[in-house]
């Protein structure tokens, strides 16, 4: 990313950023077409004369969508709107976000994939440079229009759009008003709270987040001057995790254990979902797609505020976007990207908002009344101000294993922090090298 992008993407973020969910690595692929391939030759139909105007789906064609769990409502509804409008029939797979480029690399060449996948947007790189995943061309223009600059630039990768943007994440912190009245402002405040709150013995706890995975904990890396890599996200021979700010952040994270007496790998999605909707969890560090069945669960009880500071520093949060794809290896490429721009649109986002509780990209869409005057949605957004892009570059893929591994040392075993995070440094290094496999 040049040194402008970076300063659009960050304006952007003050409207409403982009965040990612995300979290793992996903592999690249050596059998794949073209990165810059614009259509599956072969298939009637696709090509450079067919716009947004004149696509038409294949006679015959059917789309296979993957899909996460937690947003199974939406598609499922979205998909049934293409279906009548177009006739496409859509088979719906529940695979995990941050799973679906790995498995596209292995099913893909062999005609067993999705035709229309999601993408954290930090996955994008690996998956363009592979060619695994088809340009948006054909309406890539209305995307430009359409959606935030952050979000746009989410979907891009070296010049080129290939994603549908579907809805902006970051991170904030849920709270049930009936055992915590008013949202503390910093760690210190939640450390004070839970000395008061917490009886592992009952299985209850202040505070629960996913302390082994590096979304969800990069606040206390970056709160302090830390970083992955430097440029903006697009050196990967500049990586700031061991920077002294960063270290002074992870020793706070490291002594929120006393108030949080349980090893990283026992707190997952599920476990902090039904621990804070039964109360026995006052509060919960998550993303927007928890916010529909959070209020469900909890109705007035429930509130949002955003992301506590980190020792008196302002939080420093990732943003990023899930964006729709098409695989480059359909057999229906028009029809599926005649879907992924049905589902990225304003009535599908504000669909996608009413079902799960999920950020929109698109402009339309932000200024709409259900947005506005949304309080929790509006918390989000301010987050959104003080976080940063996630990197999309390719070697993003080589952080997400040494960190999630790295921060259960820390965690669990009370590991020196700065000594864990050269030795992770270490390892990123290698692996960016092609050193280590």
């Amino acid at each position: 990313m040049t040194k402008s992008k970076k300063i659009l993407t960050l304006i952007a973020a003050l409207t409403l950023a982009v965040s990612i969910t995300a979290c793992g690595p996903s592999n690249n692929g050596g059998t794949a077409a073209p990165a810059n391939q614009t259509g599956n030759t072969g298939n009637t139909g696709a090509g450079e004369n067919v716009t947004a105007d004149t696509i038409v789906p294949e006679d015959g064609a059917e789309l296979v969508i993957w899909e996460s769990k937690e947003e199974l409502a939406f598609t499922e509804e979205i998909a049934k709107q293409f279906t009548e409008k177009y006739g496409v029939n859509i088979k719906i797979e529940e695979v995990a976000p941050t799973d679906q480029i790995g498995k596209l690399t292995q099913d893909g060449p062999a005609g067993l994939a999705a035709d229309v996948l999601i993408v954290p947007h930090d996955h994008l790189g690996n998956a363009a440079t592979s060619g695994l995943i088809l340009a948006n061309d054909v309406f890539g223009e209305e995307t430009g229009q359409s959606n935030t600059e952050a979000a746009v630039q989410g979907a891009t990768y070296d010049g080129v759009l290939y994603g549908y943007p579907r809805a902006a994440e970051t991170m904030a912190l849920y709270y049930n008003k009936s055992l915590v009245p008013e949202a503390p402002k910093d760690f210190k405040d939640i450390l004070a709270f839970g000395k008061t709150f917490t009886d592992k013995a009952k299985n209850k706890f202040a505070i629960m987040w996913e302390t082994g995975n590096m979304y969800f904990n990069y606040p206390f890396i970056a709160s302090g001057g830390g970083y992955l890599f430097g440029e903006g996200g697009t050196n990967p021979d500049d990586i700031g995790l061991a920077k002294d700010g960063a270290i002074e952040g992870l020793k706070v994270f490291q002594s929120l254990k006393e108030i949080l007496p349980i090893n990283s790998g026992d707190i997952n999605a599920d476990v902090k979902r039904s621990l804070f909707t039964a109360g026995d969890v006052a509060m919960d560090i998550n993303g927007p797609w928890e916010l529909a069945g959070y209020r469900a669960a909890l109705g007035d009880n429930l509130g949002v505020a955003p992301y506590p500071t980190v020792d008196g520093k302002t939080a420093i949060t990732f943003s990023g976007a899930k964006v729709w794809v098409v695989n480059s290896f359909t057999q229906y490429p028009n029809a599926a990207k005649m879907f992924a721009h049905f589902a990225s649109t304003k009535d599908a986002q504000l669909l996608l908002y009413e079902k799960v509780g999920a950020v929109p990209t698109n402009l339309e869409a932000l200024e709409s009344d259900q947005i506005k005057n949304d309080p929790y949605v509006s918390v989000f957004a301010e987050q959104a101000k003080n976080s940063q892009p996630m990197p999309s570059i390719p070697e993003m893929s080589n952080v997400w294993a040494p960190m999630n591994a790295a921060l259960p040392e820390i965690w669990n075993n009370n590991a020196d922090p700065k000594t864990t995070m050269e030795k992770t440094v270490a390892q990123i290094t290698d692996l960016n090298k092609g050193v280590a496999q």
